[in-house]
């Protein structure tokens, strides 16, 4: 690492979170609960993330794959019951499959949640502020150094300059393993058999919308949904090719996801597909933000000219950020595989259990997903292994790039399961700096390797916040 000036440590917490999406509000928050003096750093002015910054929603389901029973508490649970308390959620358990809430699908789609990402938004600075989080926003992660897997610095940008941090623990939540790249710890980009990525998608939010009329439109087509050729036609198929035949839609896309949100006349689009985006590259992101775009602009068009109770719909917003579905995979202590999924595992040191459907989009072609569910009633641990990159004593990295295959990728990379790999997370960094509760007024705190951890007491930990972990 080269730098023309020295460059001052500012601060030296415990904990230092990277990250202020849904992984790393929630490993801020697990650290700073069991007594960690924990620090988030956030690019943005707000934390959320894909939630906030990205328009990503609903959160997919959090129950087992029959929605008979919620896997997915904890963190997760807390944060969304305080968002219902102030109207900015719907909570999950009383959103059923299918509904204008989850784009119509039953599979895969029981029970999610819709919530406001302004109140996100404001609920995340609440809890935080409540749970002593130190939060530097507007901050952004430049480098790590690190000397024989030992982080000894975290270099950040701040807007009045470069500084640095001297943390105990650092827990990468950057989405993209930015920190655990950047300190040398191996990852594979994409999948690693065929070097394809899954596509980036623009979603936007439309309002002013005769709610009444969609619903209308799709009990009229009901039995219509179909899947041939690896392609699902869902949402609205039958009004996206009659505008192909007119011209007014180009896209390779054949269906719209739509999910309504919490007000009735608000709706979340899932439909831009942009391929070949390398989400770790600023030319590549450029490149994405812009075709994001354009190609909302041709999905608002179609809805306005098409779509029944749509002729008066406006433009709410566009992602302050395109949606990134995968980039890297750090090569942990253990690595998720798609068939430890789809058999159902749960491992012995599994820290989170859940059920979201094995979802690979793009993978036969531009039109294309591969969307495997489990059998009904069952679920799949996510082992501590997958948490702790290969060779690094003081490191974690939890949503996105955990340790997988990028097939299992596809399935624990949607937000609730992200989330409770940052409530694990960040419980493991505060064990890991010595906040394990034994450790008396005044006393010096031991350090734990995170490759040492006591996964016993961690998983014991995380039950009694509330957390399912088997």
């Amino acid at each position: 690492m080269l730098y023309k000036k020295d460059i001052e440590t500012l601060y030296r917490p415990e904990v230092l979170v990277v990250g202020g999406g849904p992984s790393g509000l929630c490993a801020a928050l697990a650290a700073a609960r069991e007594g960690a003096d924990t620090m988030l750093i956030e690019q943005y002015g707000f934390c959320g993330g894909m939630a906030t910054a990205g328009l990503v929603a609903p959160f997919m389901t959090c129950y087992d794959s029959s929605g008979g029973d919620q896997l997915i508490r904890g963190l997760f649970e807390k944060i969304v019951g305080r968002l219902c308390e102030t109207g900015g959620a719907i909570r999950p358990s009383e959103v059923g499959a299918p509904s204008a809430f989850t784009s119509y699908i039953t599979v895969g789609h029981i029970h999610v949640t819709p919530f406001r990402a302004e109140a996100l938004k404001l609920t995340a600075d609440r809890m935080l502020a409540e749970a002593g989080v130190k939060v530097l926003y507007h901050t952004s992660f430049v480098d790590a150094e690190a000397q024989g897997g030992y982080i000894k610095r975290i270099v950040i940008h701040r807007k009045n300059g470069l500084a640095a941090i001297e943390p105990k623990v650092t827990v990468d939540c950057t989405g993209d393993a930015d920190v655990a790249a950047a300190a040398g710890a191996g990852f594979v980009l994409g999948d690693e058999k065929t070097g394809r990525i899954q596509p980036a998608t623009m979603f936007f939010r439309i309002g002013n919308v005769d709610s009444s009329k969609i619903e209308e439109d799709y009990r009229a087509n009901i039995n219509n949904f179909y899947r041939r050729d690896g392609v699902n036609y869902r949402s609205l198929h039958w009004w996206v090719e009659k505008a192909r035949e007119a011209g007014d839609w180009d896209l390779d896309r054949v269906s719209v996801g739509l999910f309504r949100g919490v007000d009735e006349d608000e709706w979340s689009i899932n439909t831009s597909r942009i391929m070949n985006v390398d989400g770790t590259d600023s030319e590549s992101l450029t490149r994405a933000e812009t075709e994001g775009r354009e190609q909302v602009d041709e999905i608002f068009r179609f809805f306005v000219k098409y779509v029944p109770g749509c002729e008066r719909a406006k433009l709410l917003q566009t992602g302050s950020t395109v949606g990134i579905r995968e980039t890297r995979h750090i090569k942990g202590m253990k690595r998720i595989t798609v068939d430890s999924l789809l058999g159902c595992e749960v491992p012995d040191d599994s820290i989170a259990v859940a059920a979201n459907s094995v979802d690979v989009h793009g993978k036969f072609g531009p039109r294309s997903n591969e969307y495997i569910a489990l059998p009904a009633g069952k679920y799949y641990g996510i082992p501590y292994g997958a948490l702790v990159p290969d060779g690094f004593a003081n490191l974690l990295v939890a949503g996105r790039p955990v340790s997988a295959d990028s097939d299992a990728a596809g399935a624990i990379r949607v937000m609730p399961p992200c989330m409770a790999t940052g409530e694990a997370a960040g419980t493991a960094a505060a064990l890991s700096a010595g906040c394990d509760g034994s450790v008396t007024a005044g006393a010096k705190k031991r350090f734990t390797p995170a490759p040492e951890a006591d996964v016993d007491l961690l998983r014991t930990l995380l039950r009694s916040r509330g957390a399912r972990v088997d």
